[in-house]
């Protein structure tokens, strides 16, 4: 005899299954929407380079805003496709869980926002690499500040070259 072609009688199969395999009577679940969809960036974040900005009056970045941080960018070897773009006015009520979830990033770069403003469980000064959770984290005043400050650009630059050259 094989155990291919075991036959149960269903007094058999009933007995053996007292309670019920499947409950028919609880009401399925819609699947979550995703976060991804509701949140607007600008890249492609191929290297898992996460920048936020606080921008009101712009999708993103203004020009003279968007060159010199492509030109910071360029100085560490990156392009646009190695980052993400989000402008946390534009997004409104993002969180930092929402950014993991979507961006899962190794770098996080907030510029004119502060940590607490998107719910970040740990809070920390400008310019200081702040690692956790297998993450780094570098906040520095607005792109247009740094371009006003040539002290504010050379304490973001030092941090940067501690990540990307150290």
């Amino acid at each position: 005899m094989s155990l291919d072609n075991i036959q149960l009688s269903t007094f058999l199969v009933t007995d053996l299954y007292k309670k019920t395999l499947v409950q028919l009577d609880v009401v399925q679940s819609s699947t979550p929407t995703k976060v991804q969809s509701s949140i607007s960036f600008l890249g492609k974040n191929e290297r898992k380079i996460l920048i936020v900005v606080d921008e009101e009056n712009t999708a993103y970045l203004n020009d003279e805003d968007l060159g010199l941080l492509l030109s910071i960018l360029s100085a560490c070897k990156l392009t646009m496709a190695d980052v993400a773009i989000v402008n946390a006015s534009k997004n409104k009520n993002i969180t930092y869980s929402a950014l993991m979830e979507v961006f899962a990033p190794t770098l996080l770069l907030l510029f004119g926002i502060q940590p607490v403003q998107l719910d970040f469980p740990l809070q920390f000064p400008n310019y200081q690499l702040q690692r956790y959770n297998h993450q780094t984290y570098i906040s520095s005043p607005a792109i247009s500040a740094l371009a006003a400050n040539k002290e504010m650009k050379k304490q973001l630059w030092t941090s940067l070259q501690q990540y990307f050259f150290n």
